[in-house]
């Protein structure tokens, strides 16, 4: 029993030995060469140092080459291996410049969103079509606004300077128009059945450039809007039923020569039948 049980121990203990001397070789295989680690930077650095020192688009096609894979001898295996490495040393370059730009909080606007923005030289000064539409369509406006109020102060000018010249003609101005039948009757009565001394003016509105003008200017002046409006000395006695009134009482030829201002400056007498 106790022989079993030593050669039970001698045969763990040999096969633990064993086990140790397997794993050892593997670590070993596995474990890199310094000198080889050393010897593929400097043949890396080298092939790199030969290209820039070439320049220019000959030297990036065509880099300097070493013996890459340790043969003993430079051939075109080794030229692929270059360039191979030379590929991915620059897209581990530029991942890497990717990378910094993606992490960077003040990266530059594209193009596309700077054109005409801000102090962008493209795209200023530029007006849209609608907006400029808009703008001509406003300075119509305007203008035509400002011609409306320009003729309306030259219209405003005429007719005052109109109604003052009428105005001088006679002390007695008879505001009439033609058709109406009312202004017929005052006409009839002022110059037919009396002579008035100097005659009366008669402005017949419906024929007059200004006729329209001169009947608003007479309505703010005197409140009137109709006709006959009848003025002595400047102011309205009336219509043709006022003077009709006054004429059945006997008394439109005192009120008239009245309101002529100075005295003889109206006289005014009945005709004789």
């Amino acid at each position: 029993m106790a022989r079993r049980i030593k050669l039970l121990l001698i045969a763990t203990l040999a096969f633990t030995v064993c086990i140790m001397l397997y794993t050892s070789r593997l670590r070993e295989s596995h474990t890199p060469d310094q000198r080889t680690l050393q010897d593929f930077y400097h043949k890396t650095k080298g092939a790199l140092g030969g290209q820039s020192g070439a320049g220019g688009d000959a030297a990036a096609k065509s880099p300097t080459v070493v013996d890459m894979d340790d043969d003993g001898d430079i051939d075109e295996e080794d030229a692929r291996l270059a360039r191979e490495m030379q590929s991915r040393l620059k897209a581990a370059e530029q991942q890497a410049k990717d990378n910094a730009n993606a992490k960077s909080p003040n990266r530059p606007d594209a193009p596309s969103n700077v054109i005409g923005v801000g102090s962008s030289a493209v795209g200023q000064g530029k007006v849209p079509a609608a907006a400029a539409a808009g703008d001509a369509a406003v300075g119509a406006g305007d203008a035509s606004a400002a011609d409306a109020s320009a003729a309306q102060v030259e219209e405003a000018k005429a007719v005052t300077a109109e109604l003052n010249s009428i105005m001088k003609r006679s002390p007695v101005i008879i505001f009439s128009k033609s058709y109406c039948p009312f202004s017929k009757r005052a006409k009839g009565l002022l110059l037919d059945k009396y002579v008035i001394e100097p005659a009366p003016f008669v402005v017949e509105l419906d024929t007059h450039p200004l006729g329209a003008a001169l009947q608003a200017r007479l309505a703010e002046l005197t409140g009137r809007r109709t006709v006959p409006n009848i003025m002595i000395g400047g102011k309205s006695i009336g219509g043709s039923d006022d003077i009709a009134r006054l004429d059945a009482k006997k008394l439109l030829v005192e009120r008239i020569t009245a309101m002529g201002g100075k005295r003889g400056a109206i006289t005014m007498k009945e005709r004789l039948t």
